[in-house]
């Protein structure tokens, strides 16, 4: 993800509540402390919202077809900034009810105009129908998940050049799925082979991280990388098959992977 310095921001910007409710604390006024407190929570609540919906947002902008996000982050974000300052401002602030809901409705106008509202609209492929669109959409929302998941066993190993091995070789399923999006006709071959090939991705890994986290064993670090160029290879040739429309080395490509993921004990 592009780094949002603005909505990183926003995880800053309540600090000072937060500081005003422990004052609270120590002047023993329970009712400040609480509305203080709990405006800072809603303002936390809401920079989390909404880095979490720009990253959706760029998800679905990156992707042919896709299918909105399932929650609308971004605008739940803006409902939290508001009810937050307007708590700030109504009752420790000073401001009162209504003083207090002009400036929270200003705040969420403010976040709504500097960052946008949830993608609201379903992707597809040119030709493709709605059918369609949502298989390919369902199939690789389930193929990221697995993929989300493949990194996040590695950067738990701690190792910075083995979790940039495995995003290259990320990159290389990702061209998979865009080839995909490009022609929805190839999900039916594409899937078996993501299939076999993500599951025995994510299978080795775990496998890795769990005898790399008893002993870091140069041997099997050696074998994984291995595995991980083994794999790499073979998503790029499966992305240049898919373009052929050649379902027989697909095919073959597909039981050799079997056998290469059987050898090391997956």
């Amino acid at each position: 993800m592009r780094v949002n310095i603005a909505a990183r921001a926003m995880y800053v910007a309540p600090l000072p509540l937060l500081l005003a409710g422990i004052g609270e604390v120590m002047q023993g006024d329970a009712p400040g402390m609480i509305f203080e407190i709990g405006a800072f929570a809603l303002l936390i609540l809401s920079a989390a919202l909404l880095n979490e919906g720009l990253r959706a947002e760029e998800a679905y902008r990156n992707r042919t077809i896709a299918r909105p996000p399932a929650i609308p982050r971004k605008l739940f974000a803006v409902a939290a900034t508001g009810l937050g300052i307007f708590v700030a401002a109504a009752f420790s602030g000073g401001a009162g009810l209504i003083g207090g809901a002009l400036f929270g409705s200003v705040a969420a106008g403010a976040q709504f105009l500097a960052f946008g509202a949830d993608p609201m609209r379903r992707k597809g492929a040119e030709g493709a129908s709605d059918f369609e669109t949502d298989r390919v959409a369902k199939a690789i929302d389930s193929a990221e998940a697995t993929a989300a998941e493949i990194l996040s066993l590695i950067r738990g190993v701690g190792d910075r050049h083995l979790e940039a091995r495995v995003e290259r070789m990320l990159t290389a399923v990702r061209d998979v799925f865009r080839t995909v999006e490009e022609d929805p006709r190839d999900l039916t071959r594409a899937r078996k082979f993501l299939s076999v090939y993500l599951t025995g991705a994510r299978d080795a890994t775990q496998k890795f991280a769990q005898l790399y986290a008893a002993r870091a064993n140069p041997e099997a670090r050696a074998d994984y990388e291995a595995l991980l160029a083994d794999l790499e290879t073979s998503f790029r040739a499966h992305r240049e098959e898919l373009l052929r429309d050649d379902k027989v080395a697909l095919d073959v490509e597909i039981e050799v992977l079997r056998e290469r993921l059987h050898q090391e004990g997956v």
